[in-house]
């Protein structure tokens, strides 16, 4: 069974950006990206299959263009 997570930029700081994301276009959950480490976090503590997928892309646009994305998708 395929998943698709939508995540949206809602804060960028000098150390920190939060995404709100969720499964099938539904924002109910926040993760949190250090800057510096690459380190994630979510607000409920769950990290999953979910959270990591959505981390994985947002590092994958951030390398090809050098910024945090407005948005992404991750679809399998």
């Amino acid at each position: 069974m395929g998943m698709m997570v939508v995540g949206r930029k809602v804060v960028e700081t000098a150390d920190e950006v939060r995404y709100e994301f969720g499964l099938d276009r539904r924002f109910d959950r926040v993760l949190t990206i250090d800057k510096q480490t690459w380190q994630i976090s979510t607000e409920d503590g769950r990290l999953d299959s979910a959270a990591g997928a959505l981390a994985a892309k947002i590092q994958r646009v951030w390398q090809q263009d050098g910024e945090f994305p407005p948005g992404v998708v991750f679809a399998s």
